[in-house]
């Protein structure tokens, strides 16, 4: 019987595949880091689904953000509530850099072309000012930073923010937008680059003008990893095993946490970017995650591959290449290892 979350993660899917997205799904994968992948022409969407966004501690976060970046994809949480308060429609929040919408938000964003124009921040809901737009019409107005100031209600030094493209509280926009008789609020596009949708800058009277958002969104990043890449210890000695071997012929192995595939391994056969979506494990766990393997690989645009530790008697398992670890040990480059996966994808 089809639960409410599922019912959720169904309804979201249709939402995405009527406003043109091509989708996959991986909630019959649990545990997952997140629900949904789709794609519409060159935007990649990584979904996570939640009724409760204090669900999204700061470990999801940091995977969901890492996800974002190997897959060159944006992230969006959809959410119904906070605690035991409901999201507002129309308003974007933030976790750890991570947007947050609800269901409704999404739909008449992608259904009906309403994009969201404010966000939620401590001390309430803001909207990200058109800095430009503001001062343009300053200008033509032939109006001072003082004169604007005292139309708002601010300071001439948080005019000059707002000009900079600084979020402000709702009804100071709505006093300047009622004086100038134009609009200045600037629409959040949910699909800019991650780094782009946290807002800026947050002004406030009497508030430094650092803004939370922007504190967050560098606090929860992490440390810069330098150096040369290893893949990551699991414990597991099959995928270790594995995984060493992928790094010794010259992918770039990236270990993955509460995924459908146990890492992301990047490499540059024929001088072309390409990905393997790499599971490892017995053949029943391939059997398990092949399909969703496959979807992802299509809709990321990449290649899905199983590994085995164990004999087997196909090549593939629904479209997915399965390699025995006997068959990686007797490879020994990179791009024979590439070539011997893309002459078994049945797609």
């Amino acid at each position: 019987m089809e639960g409410a979350r599922d019912r959720s993660v169904t309804a979201i899917q249709s939402v995405l595949e009527k406003a043109g997205f091509f989708v996959t799904d991986t909630h019959s994968v649990r545990p997952t880091s997140f629900d949904l992948m789709a794609r519409r022409d060159s935007t990649l969407v990584i979904l996570k689904i939640l009724k409760n966004i204090d669900a999204l501690d700061s470990p999801e976060a940091a995977r969901l953000r890492e996800l974002s970046k190997l897959f060159g994809a944006q992230v969006l949480v959809i959410g119904q509530s906070s605690g035991a308060t409901e999201l507002g429609p129309g308003v974007v929040y933030y976790r750890y850099g991570i947007p947050i919408i609800t269901e409704a938000s999404l739909e008449e964003y992608l259904l009906e072309g309403v994009p969201p124009f404010l966000f939620s921040s401590p001390g309430g809901i803001f909207v990200r000012v058109d800095g430009n737009r503001l001062r343009a019409l300053r200008d033509a107005s032939q109006l001072s930073l003082g004169a604007l100031a005292s139309v708002a209600g601010v300071s001439r030094r948080t005019i000059q923010l707002y000009e900079g493209g600084a979020g402000a509280e709702v009804d100071v926009v709505e006093r300047l937008e009622r004086f100038l008789k134009e609009p200045i609020a600037e629409a959040i596009d949910l699909f800019s680059t991650l780094e782009g949708t946290v807002p800026r800058k947050l002004v406030t009277e009497g508030s430094p003008t650092s803004s939370f958002a922007e504190k967050e969104s560098s606090e929860s990043r992490g440390p810069e990893v330098k150096g040369p890449h290893r893949p990551a210890r699991t414990g597991d000695p099959l995928r270790d095993g594995v995984f060493r071997q992928l790094d010794g012929m010259g992918w770039e192995v990236h270990v993955t946490i509460r995924c459908p595939f146990d890492a992301f391994t990047r490499g540059t056969p024929g001088g072309e970017q390409e990905f393997l979506l790499t599971g490892v494990g017995t053949l029943r766990s391939a059997q398990h995650r092949a399909e969703v393997l496959l979807g992802l690989a299509r809709v990321a645009e990449g290649h899905a591959v199983f590994v085995v530790g164990e004999a087997a008697k196909h090549t593939t398992i629904d479209g997915v290449p399965v390699v025995t670890t006997q068959e990686l040990r007797r490879t020994r480059a990179r791009d024979e290892f590439f070539e011997l996966v893309e002459e078994r994808e049945s797609w």
